[in-house]
């Protein structure tokens, strides 16, 4: 089936290992999902919505002896690769609903498993809708930071509603005050928002710097060749996209004061200027993240749920594989060569190198696997050149500026 080809769903013997030109780069991000169930029924949401319905079979909460063994792996491949820091996300579903003491309990026993020479950043990742004081408190005092999903405006938060129908985005914005004390700010990581085109991209990006967060991550939302998202035209110039994200990125760049940080741009810049970004569906760096489900098993990137059933697995468990296991998978190889890891039809395109061709979920078509560029490539494409238009056009007003003094 071409489709498990692509994703490499086996592991690879000992004669795919000598058959790979580069040694593999190690995992650094490690997505335990603590919690395999949501309080909201997102319209747009990869893990309930789309292609793979796995949850449904899944224990709804991370056992502690499975925590237990997932904090061993993980500190057995930061000490064997001499990783420094590493990254934790607890993820869901929902992380909230498994608890505060069980979530607590996670982050001690991660922490004890790597010791004092492996440093961790833990972040959970939420719907916002669960927090109060005292949860944000008790995890703050570990060290845990938080990142919120909030589209923005309340019309695009109302595609997140919970159960009884109601849109959360006025529960969302009351907890978001929680982070405005002084002494919780540092544990704020910054808001998540899916674009939704029926709004105004300057309006959206206003409405979410009004929570002072640190950092602010636009999602593109997932589709791809078979499955198309919504307003993304196929075979076609159009942008629509890449127009939000411009106009979004005007408003930003010009602000006359840093308001905040935006990564899609960030990291953009940081390619354009000739390094490497390192946010995923953009640029050339080598995978670098595993997920581990609920029931123990190991997968790649959730997104690729979006896809077709199956798509994310590994074929490894906790129990019985390590995570150098992971990094012998032909798929994560594949992920690893750079730009010669690329889809053949990226090749030619001036802005390859920090396009990196999409997220892997976005180049997906059925009976060819994710062998193609994404499916929104136009608008990373107008995008990226606009980005890289407005640096140009700053640098040169910075040497004439320079050169007339």
């Amino acid at each position: 089936m071409a489709e498990q080809r692509a994703t490499g769903s086996s592991c690879g013997g000992k004669k795919m290992k000598e058959s790979w030109p580069i040694p593999p780069r190690p995992l650094r991000q490690f997505v335990i999902k603590v919690h395999s169930r949501c309080n909201l029924t997102c319209d747009y949401c990869y893990v309930y919505t789309m292609a793979d319905q796995g949850w449904r079979t899944r224990p709804k909460v991370l056992s502690d002896e499975l925590v237990d063994i997932t904090a061993g792996r993980i500190a057995e491949h930061a000490r064997h690769h001499g990783l420094p820091e590493i990254r934790v996300v607890l993820h869901g579903g929902e992380p909230m609903l498994a608890g505060t003491a069980a979530l607590a309990r996670c982050v001690r026993t991660v922490r004890a498993a790597l010791g004092s020479r492996v440093h961790a950043l833990v972040t959970v990742q939420t719907n916002g809708t669960l927090l109060t004081e005292r949860r944000v408190r008790c995890l703050a005092e570990l060290g845990v930071r938080f990142g919120v999903s909030l589209d923005g405006l309340p019309r695009s938060q109302d595609r997140r509603r919970d159960r009884r129908g109601r849109s959360s985005h006025a529960v969302v914005v009351d907890r978001l005050r929680l982070f405005r004390e002084p002494d919780l700010r540092p544990y704020f990581a910054g808001i998540l928002a899916t674009i939704d085109l029926a709004a105004d991209p300057v309006a959206t990006y206003e409405a979410l710097i009004a929570h002072e967060p640190p950092m602010i991550d636009f999602l593109l939302p997932h589709g791809n060749w078979t499955t198309p998202p919504p307003g993304r035209p196929l075979r076609s110039p159009a942008t629509p996209y890449g127009d939000w994200l411009i106009a979004a990125f005007d408003r930003w760049y010009g602000a006359p004061v840093r308001e905040t940080g935006v990564r899609m741009f960030e990291e953009i810049i940081h390619g354009l200027f000739g390094g490497t970004p390192r946010v995923e569906g953009l640029g050339l760096a080598p995978l670098g993240m595993a997920v581990v489900e609920t029931d123990g098993s190991i997968e790649l990137s959730d997104t690729l749920k979006s896809t077709y059933p199956g798509a994310a697995a590994t074929g490894l468990h906790i129990r019985s594989h390590s995570f150098d296991d992971v990094l012998e998978l032909p798929v994560v190889r594949a992920q690893q060569l750079g730009k010669s890891g690329l889809p053949a039809a990226c090749e030619p395109c001036d802005v390859a190198r920090v396009c990196g061709g999409g997220l892997r979920a976005h180049r997906y078509r059925a009976g060819t696997g994710f062998a193609n560029p994404s499916v929104y490539s136009p608008d990373l494409g107008a995008l990226i050149r606009h980005v890289r238009e407005a640096l140009r056009r700053d640098v040169t007003a910075l040497r004439t500026a320079g050169a007339a003094r």
